[in-house]
């Protein structure tokens, strides 16, 4: 499964890079009162794309800071010593059987 996702995104790296390469032609864009920008097709493309994703998260702020709002003014429940997902989570975690190999990606 982990070298299937990288698989995809090294076709995703590629196909975008050969996007870049493909139009390198000069864009115009044309604001009002006949003022006109030229550039790079592709550096408009990722300046739209930059734009697009900051107005995303700026729209989404307010959402944000009201959920994180309605969290803090929420009752923590308390909870006591009898209670199992308590108590077990004072117990350290040791595995039952050694490990006969070492962890994957050194974690």
């Amino acid at each position: 499964m982990r070298f299937l996702s990288w698989l995809f995104r090294a076709a995703v790296f590629f196909i975008l890079f050969a996007f870049a390469l493909n139009n390198q032609h000069e864009a115009q864009l044309k604001w009002f009162f006949g003022f006109e920008f030229r550039a790079p097709m592709v550096l408009l493309v990722l300046v739209v794309f930059a734009a697009g994703a900051v107005f995303g998260v700026l729209a989404m702020t307010p959402n944000w800071w009201r959920q994180r709002r309605r969290h803090a003014a929420r009752p923590v429940p308390e909870k006591s010593a009898a209670d199992p997902v308590v108590a077990a989570a004072n117990l350290p975690v040791v595995p039952d059987v050694p490990l006969s190999t070492s962890p994957r990606d050194g974690i």
